[in-house]
């Protein structure tokens, strides 16, 4: 059962919400990374995280789908009100706790929500992400893989924004990018992105997200409570798997979980009944 989208108030922005499943079951919050709307945790993969019996929460980060949007390249706000409209969406569902899964920036949204907020997290899945910790046992991990690191360089011509085939495209070939060595499916991407841009409008804001950053939270991973899963691609070249092992490492009790075939994106439908049956296992209630 999908709700209708629910318009949120939270720290002076208006947050797009979606939930699926019943009310009653445990609530599991999913936080997309930078430029993604909810659109991104597509239907197919909330329905089955619903049927495992979790009530699932998706929503539009600000500058993405539906939420409030800033002015291209000038946000007027920070990293830490990313992770403040987190318990936003939470409050605005009436949900005092909940199961946290978080994707790239999501799941580093989701650490920092581990470590200020713990008594609203239940558990943690960490997903496609890496420590937001600082220090220097993080010199010797791998850097980005070379075409990432070179996108990052040289992006990718930027599109027409209001041409949405232009914008459609350019989509795909950044997927193609962080996905690394791992296969993509064209034709599901310009579907995500087609609907994304359906539902919401243009997606040249949603660029903010590579201008703001929280305060990196230095040794303090270690004081995350929460149960937490780390699930990563073993094709990542953003953040390549020995970025996985780190996180797992600094936070107390955490499990990791590779993923087969997958790069820096979010699991394709052919990884679905791995990863919601790990995330279902990890939610399972005591």
């Amino acid at each position: 059962m999908r709700s209708d989208e629910r318009m949120i108030q939270a720290g002076g922005v208006e947050l797009c919400t979606q939930a699926f499943g019943e009310a009653g079951h445990p609530p599991i919050l999913l936080i997309a990374g930078n430029e993604t709307s909810m659109d991104w945790w597509e239907d197919g993969f909330c329905e089955l995280l619903a049927a495992a019996g979790r009530f699932v929460v998706r929503y539009d980060s600000r500058d993405t789908g539906r939420s409030t949007r800033f002015p291209v390249g000038e946000p007027g706000y920070s990293g830490e009100a990313l992770v403040h409209d987190a318990i936003g969406v939470l409050d605005g569902w009436r949900l005092p706790r909940a199961h946290v899964a978080g994707i790239s920036s999501g799941g580093g949204i989701a650490q920092y929500l581990g470590v200020w907020n713990a008594d609203r997290v239940a558990s943690l899945t960490l997903m496609s992400t890496t420590a937001v910790s600082s220090g220097n046992q993080h010199q010797e991990l791998p850097p980005p893989a070379e075409a990432v690191s070179r996108s990052f360089a040289e992006p990718l011509p930027e599109p027409d924004w209001n041409d949405r085939d232009a914008v459609v495209e350019h989509m795909v070939a950044t997927e193609r990018v962080f996905a690394g060595g791992a296969p993509v499916d064209p034709d599901r991407i310009r579907r995500i992105v087609t609907r994304a841009m359906e539902r919401g409008g243009g997606m040249a804001s949603a660029a903010n997200h590579w201008l703001v950053a929280a305060t990196p939270l230095g040794d303090r991973l270690g004081e995350i409570t929460a149960p937490t899963l780390v699930l990563h691609g073993r094709e990542d070249p953003l953040f390549p798997y020995p970025h996985a092992e780190a996180l797992a490492a600094e936070i107390p009790g955490a499990r990791l979980h590779p993923l087969s075939g997958v790069g820096h994106q979010h699991p394709p439908p052919a990884l679905w009944d791995e990863v919601v049956g790990a995330i279902a296992e990890h939610t399972a209630p005591l």
